[in-house]
C-alpha cells in the first residue's frame, strides 16, 4: 500500500510558511511539550517499533469526538487483528463524498507520526486523502495534505504518513487534529485504530 509523500512535502513547506503569515490566529497550546500518555508498540509485528498513542476514541467504540459528514458513518466490523481490544467490534466507513475528523490531540516538536488500519473494497486505484488540522503555540491555525493513501480489500495497517505540522513549530508542542476523506469516487473505504507517535521515536 504505498504512500505518496515526497512530492506533499516538497508543495507543503511554501504553503506552510505562507499560512505563518496569513493563517487566522487560534487559541494557542500554552504547552512546551505534551502530557505524558499510554505508549505502546501497537505496529511492532509489522516491523515498525515505534511507540503509538492513540487518538481520541481511535477505535470507533464510543459515541461523539469524531465529526463525521457527508455519510461517514461507525459501522460493525472491526479491522481483524484487533489492536485495541480484542472485544472491539466497530469501525468507520468513509463513502464517496465523506469526510471524517478526529478529536484534538498533542504532537511533539521531534518529528511525529500517524498509522491506522485501512481497507479498500472499492476500485483497487482509487485513493484516500489524509490531512492534518493544527493549531500552534503562536496562534497559527490550517490544514494541509499528509498523504495519500492505496489500500487493498483486507484490512492492514496504512503506511506511516509524516505529520508535517510539526515544523511550524520545532521548539514547541502543539495541538493538531486529521481529517480523512476519499480522494475519489471509485473507492469503498473504511478506517480503524487511529495511532499517532507524538514525538517521532521510532
Amino acid at each position: 500500500m504505498p504512500i505518496r509523500t515526497s512530492r506533499f512535502l516538497r508543495a507543503v513547506l511554501p504553503a506552510l510558511c505562507a499560512l505563518l503569515v496569513t493563517a487566522a490566529p487560534a487559541r494557542a497550546t500554552g504547552l512546551t511539550t505534551c502530557p505524558a500518555q499510554p505508549l505502546a508498540q501497537i505496529f511492532l509485528p509489522w516491523g515498525d517499533p515505534a511507540w503509538y498513542e492513540a487518538l481520541p476514541n481511535a477505535g470507533f467504540e464510543a459515541p461523539g469526538t469524531w465529526t463525521l459528514q457527508g455519510g461517514a458513518e461507525v459501522v460493525a466490523g472491526n479491522e481483524r487483528f484487533h489492536v485495541g481490544a480484542p472485544t472491539d467490534s466497530h469501525s468507520l466507513s468513509l463513502p464517496t463524498g465523506s469526510t471524517a475528523l478526529s478529536g484534538w490531540t498533542c504532537v511533539g516538536a521531534g518529528h511525529p507520526t500517524l498509522r491506522f488500519f485501512v481497507r479498500n473494497t472499492g476500485s483497487a486505484d482509487s485513493n484516500l486523502t489524509v490531512l492534518v488540522d493544527f493549531r500552534t503555540v503562536s496562534g497559527v491555525f490550517g490544514e494541509t495534505t499528509i498523504g495519500v493513501v492505496a489500500a487493498g480489500a483486507a484490512w492492514a495497517p496504512a503506511p506511516v504518513v509524516p505529520v508535517v505540522a510539526n515544523l511550524l513549530s520545532p521548539l514547541s508542542a502543539q495541538q493538531v487534529a486529521f481529517r480523512f476523506q476519499p480522494a475519489d469516487s471509485r473507492g469503498h473505504w473504511a478506517i480503524d485504530d487511529v495511532y499517532v507517535d507524538p514525538y517521532g521515536k521510532g
